[in-house]
């Protein structure tokens, strides 16, 4: 427990301290930081690992995992009701959702959990998405999450493609690509 309370703390100091979003790829002159996972570009430095063998639960008590999805290409995004740019990427997300060949899932990692999810998600706010819940933090503690959003793309086999920490310009031609190939 006290593991995953100082996880969602750092998540929570760092996951609203970021730039504004950038250009899917991190460009090629940029120096490389050796320690540090690029903010707001997409990241392809865990391609091809599996995804997390954790289980989230979905609206009514549906619990699931990666595996239970196998055979589609899925976006899962960490994100929370208390992380501005989380809240602010959610429409982007599910036009996104609406517009592309992949599931979008978001994940809350709200500790007051589907209380504050509801709170937020409302009735038909969202046509394209439904959100799940990761709690007490498995998702985002298996990810090395360092911060909110984080979003992941993995392929049909449940292994990651790349990742962003951070926010992309999801209605960008660019990061379309990016997701369908």
């Amino acid at each position: 427990m006290r593991k995953t309370l100082l996880l969602l703390t750092s998540l929570a100091l760092a996951g609203c301290n970021q730039a504004p979003p950038t250009s899917p790829e991190k460009p090629a002159s940029a120096p490389a930081k050796a320690a540090a996972a690029p903010i707001n570009s997409i990241d392809r430095s865990h391609a091809g690992e599996p995804g997390p063998a954790v289980v989230w639960e979905m609206k009514g008590g549906t619990k699931q995992t990666l595996a239970d999805h196998k055979g589609m290409r899925m976006l899962v995004n960490l994100w929370a009701t208390w992380c501005a740019p989380c809240i602010a990427e959610m429409p982007a997300l599910d036009k996104l959702a609406g517009e592309v060949p992949v599931m979008v899932l978001p994940i809350s990692e709200d500790m007051e959990g589907w209380q504050a999810v509801d709170k937020f998600w409302g009735k038909d706010k969202f046509k394209n998405i439904e959100s799940g819940l990761d709690q007490p933090g498995s998702y985002a503690e298996a990810v090395k999450a360092k911060g909110l959003p984080v979003t992941i793309l993995y392929d049909e086999e449940g292994k990651e493609i790349w990742r962003v920490s951070g926010t992309l310009d999801w209605g960008s031609a660019e990061v379309r690509k990016a997701i369908t190939g």
